[in-house]
């Protein structure tokens, strides 16, 4: 494991919050702008950067982050150029948060799992979310990103039995992501009533940190959510803010999510 994302849950924790994993696109609207994005998020309070990479079919977004894909693809993004431009201006700016890279399993293989794990390593990635890989699948690319020190962060959905959690948390690096409801990201009024009680029953399972996406996008949801997890991410509403306003605010609503995760 690489262990720069288990000290930036400690080092919220110490500070008595949750963490916050702020996602946004890599190259959305170009690269130089979606850079300011992710620094602007570190300085509104992110713990984490979770850098999206564009993908042709994103099963798992909504359409505000639909949206930003295309606008970053119509923008020349590659995953190789995501790793060659925008990881290092990020990690230069913010140097100490942890940068885990969100995409699908293909552009991974398309690179090779090796390559990939061995390039995102060096230039500073801490961690990858692969929504499309089954756990079933996952041994080959686990393995390739273990050699190297990345994180590979399962997803767990709202659908997964407790065995299954079960095992999914066994495997875990970085944090589990607990899908928070059914369905694609992007803000939503209410959260499940059940959405505790499944994040209490995986922290129970996980040797590592657990945190709650998809549907968050305010400070009241967070603090809601914050109370039975480790942390919340946050995408749709970032992603959003920055399109209409630029990275001010983006910085604003990491801000407001943060004084949720107060505890």
């Amino acid at each position: 494991m690489s262990g720069e994302i288990q000290a930036a849950f400690a080092r919220a924790k110490a500070r008595g919050e949750g963490a916050l994993v702020a996602y946004a696109m890599a190259g959305d609207p170009d690269f130089a702008r979606s850079v300011d994005v992710f620094a602007a998020c570190v300085e509104g309070g992110a713990d984490i950067l979770e850098i999206g990479v564009a993908f042709s079919d994103p099963i798992a977004d909504g359409p505000v982050i639909q949206a930003a894909s295309e606008r970053a693809l119509k923008a020349g993004s590659t995953l190789r150029r995501v790793l060659d431009e925008v990881v290092p201006a990020v990690r230069q700016r913010c140097p100490e948060t942890p940068l885990v890279v969100m995409t699908y399993v293909n552009v991974v293989m398309a690179m090779g799992e090796e390559r990939y794990a061995k390039l995102a390593r060096e230039r500073g990635v801490s961690g990858t979310i692969l929504p499309d890989l089954p756990p079933e699948e996952s041994a080959s690319i686990r393995e390739a990103f273990d050699k190297e020190g990345l994180d590979l962060i399962p997803l767990c959905a709202p659908t997964t039995s407790p065995t299954r959690a079960a095992s999914i948390a066994k495997d875990a690096r970085g944090f589990v992501y607990c899908v928070s409801v059914a369905g694609v990201t992007g803000m939503r009024s209410e959260l499940p009533t059940n959405l505790s009680e499944r994040l209490e029953l995986v922290r129970r399972l996980s040797p590592v940190p657990v945190v709650a996406g998809f549907g968050i996008s305010t400070a009241e949801q967070a603090q809601v959510v914050g109370a039975h997890a480790d942390g919340v991410v946050v995408g749709s509403a970032i992603v959003r803010a920055a399109q209409a306003d630029g990275p001010a605010a983006a910085r604003q609503v990491c801000a407001e999510i943060k004084r949720g995760l107060k505890r």
